[in-house]
């Protein structure tokens, strides 16, 4: 049988954008739905959802969103998902002083990767065919204050997308670094910007064996 992996761009902003809603998928696979991320005019579309995964715990939209997810009956937090034969993996970056994250959404053939923030480029995202990635900075990193971690640029995430062999990247956690360099014409040297509503797919075959997907 033959299956296809929806991911479904909800935002592409990075906090208190001016343009964009805050960075947020949603992913389907046959009757499976799960959200990343998002916010305010970055929330998923009714319906059941498998769970509502969030790359940092302690972000300020955490309020924001656990009142969502809790109105859809989930809860959110960071942490691996199992959906029918699609595997959810929560795997560390490195980012700020406290825990953060990224997911690695595996189906026994393609694998796709949300990563809207990271100070680090993750070696786990080696080789993925669709990479969502950080883009808050343009052309150098934006340190946070003290020193611990920060955003990485457009620039050098492009160029380690490019060596760890990344076949697709989407930025989609666009700062105003970055929307300044838009709006004077620039281009990624690798990628392409996200565009909130669109979907990007993967078609993949599922085992045999598997049983049919629940609604």
């Amino acid at each position: 049988m033959n299956l296809r992996l929806r991911l479904t761009l909800l935002g592409v902003g990075a906090m208190n954008s001016p343009r964009f809603a805050p960075a947020g998928l949603l992913l389907r696979c046959a009757r499976q739905r799960a959200a990343f991320d998002g916010g305010p005019g970055a929330e998923p579309p009714p319906g059941r959802l498998a769970g509502w995964l969030v790359t940092d715990e302690q972000a300020e939209l955490r309020s924001a969103l656990g009142l969502r997810a809790s109105a859809r009956g989930v809860r959110i937090g960071a942490g691996d998902l199992e959906l029918g034969t699609v595997r959810v993996r929560c795997l560390p970056v490195e980012h700020t002083s406290h825990p953060a994250y990224g997911y690695r959404i595996e189906t026994g053939g393609p694998v796709a990767v949300w990563a809207p923030e990271f100070w680090e480029f993750p070696e786990w995202a080696a080789g993925a065919d669709l990479m969502f990635a950080e883009a808050a900075a343009w052309d150098r990193p934006i340190r946070f204050r003290g020193g611990v971690g920060g955003h990485a640029s457009v620039r050098s995430v492009a160029d380690q997308a490019v060596r760890l062999g990344v076949r697709r990247l989407v930025l989609a956690h666009i700062g105003r670094p970055t929307l300044r360099a838009i709006d004077a014409g620039a281009r990624p040297p690798f990628g392409e910007w996200g565009v909130e509503g669109r979907t990007y797919s993967l078609g993949f075959a599922a085992p045999a064996s598997s049983a049919p997907l629940a609604s």
